[in-house]
């Protein structure tokens, strides 16, 4: 998934443009965007929406982001939304492992009630809004076979934390903490073989900003974004392409390490490459066919 669009999940308006978007992924918000008072209100309105979208032709992954786990309200928001069978969960606030975990038997259930095939709701881990969860990033690794993909988010952070800012004055680059914050959250995703998805970018009126960082994430190993604003997909979806020279390149390296199959380093455009370019290699094609897929 190269993009990610949160949309409130009681707006039936902005759900109704949501398959135009052209996002991969849809990210029905529960939580954040939707108040106190509209919170059990937000849960039919979400749930109408994935069973009259999903599986239509050229429609995107459809997740819910639920209420943090030390809430009373996440677990009516699975239920409530597990029967539509949506495609996964966003878990906010997580605070280890134990959390994803936590999730993964309460959607057991849920899908046993809804007649669903037990394991088809995914799980997106948000690992890095609470300290804590910093602090074990290590547990999130085999949590759950559920377990799908890894984000990371500034803002709750450096509201636990107290940071005047999350930006350094030019508004784009992240200070250290929150780099810190970002590069754990990609060597945990890559640790628990999940997809590593970044965080928001929270000006959507600088269009340039928002297309540097996007090709900083993809250029570090980051293989999509969330997003905030419709007018940000088209971007993201862009960078998080392979472009034409890096398929062609890869297909090249693949066939040479095939041709060769005993050879442990081999010459290609210049460069010594082994089998660490050849794994790099395959993600790469592995992406461009899902991107393919999507258009």
């Amino acid at each position: 998934m190269r993009s990610l669009l949160f949309i409130p999940a009681d707006d039936e308006k902005k759900l109704a443009k949501g398959v135009a978007t052209g996002a991969d992924a849809l990210i029905l918000d529960l939580e954040d965007a939707v108040s106190a008072p509209r919170k059990a209100a937000a849960r039919p309105i979400a749930a109408h929406y994935i069973k009259e979208t999903r599986g239509k032709p050229g429609s995107p992954a459809i997740y819910v982001r639920i209420n943090a786990l030390d809430t009373n309200l996440w677990e009516g928001d699975v239920a409530g939304i597990a029967g539509a069978l949506p495609d996964g969960i966003l878990l906010p606030k997580a605070r280890s492992g134990a959390d994803v975990h936590t999730l993964s038997i309460a959607l057991d259930h849920a899908e046993e009630k809804a007649g669903a095939q037990v394991g088809s709701t995914r799980i997106i881990a948000l690992v890095t809004e609470t300290p804590i969860s910093l602090l074990q990033l290590h547990t999130y690794v085999g949590s759950s076979t559920r377990l799908d993909g890894v984000t990371w988010g500034a803002e709750d952070l450096s509201a636990v934390l107290g940071a005047r800012t999350n930006r350094e004055d030019d508004g784009r680059a992240w200070t250290s903490p929150y780099m810190l914050a970002r590069n754990l959250c990609l060597f945990t995703a890559a640790a628990a073989e999940a997809q590593p998805i970044d965080t928001v970018f929270v000006n959507f009126r600088d269009a340039e900003g928002l297309r540097q960082e996007c090709l900083a994430a993809m250029r570090d190993g980051f293989t999509g974004k969330m997003a905030i604003h419709p007018n940000q997909v088209a971007v993201m979806n862009e960078v998080f392409t392979p472009s034409a020279d890096e398929i062609a390149t890869s297909q090249e390296l693949i066939q040479l390490f095939a041709d060769n199959p005993d050879a442990g380093a081999l010459s290609h455009r210049g460069q010594m490459v082994d089998k660490a370019h050849v794994a790099r290699a395959e993600r790469i094609l592995a992406r461009a066919r899902t991107a393919g897929r999507k258009g």
